[in-house]
């Protein structure tokens, strides 16, 4: 299966994460949030400009710069 960046699933997409790539405090918050490898996420929506995008993950929504969220490598489910 293609592993892409998160910041390139559409809205109503399912991923699994694989891995944050380095990266020091965004990491770190990304990874404390839920965003941890076997993590399954979804796009549920973006802002009118598409940056940033909200993403379900452990029961929660979080908005994420695109910036950001092109850090965590997922697998399309």
């Amino acid at each position: 299966m293609n592993e892409i960046p998160m910041d390139k699933i559409l809205r109503g997409e399912r991923a699994e994460v694989v891995y944050l790539k380095p990266g020091g405090d965004i990491r770190r918050r990304l990874l404390e949030i839920g965003f941890s490898p076997g993590s399954e996420i979804k796009c549920i929506g973006s802002s009118p400009f598409g940056d940033p995008r909200a993403y379900f993950v452990k029961g929660a929504v979080f908005a994420i710069r695109n910036k950001d969220a092109e850090t965590v490598i997922v697998r399309c489910l």
